[in-house]
């Protein structure tokens, strides 16, 4: 099985199905996540830059960062 590390170009991972929000703009100003074949992984990428570097997250770590973001621990940043 393929592993796939933080900074891999995000459209050089094959066989992934990207998700984005149905909030994001027409101009596509969002991010998009892609589960990995790797048991547990996923992906994030700026849906404006489809070939640039993709973050890779453990479910555990996703887990905690939506978590946060549904009780709006980082709404500060975006004020």
């Amino acid at each position: 099985m393929e592993r796939f590390a933080n900074g891999v170009r995000g459209d050089s991972i094959p066989d992934v199905e990207w998700m984005k929000s149905s909030l994001s703009s027409p101009t596509g100003n969002c991010v998009e996540l892609a589960r990995l074949p790797e048991e547990g992984l996923v992906a994030m990428r700026n849906s404006r830059h489809p070939d640039g570097p993709a973050l890779v997250y453990t479910r555990e770590e996703m887990v905690a960062f939506v978590g946060a973001a549904k009780r709006g621990e980082f709404d500060c940043v975006i004020d």
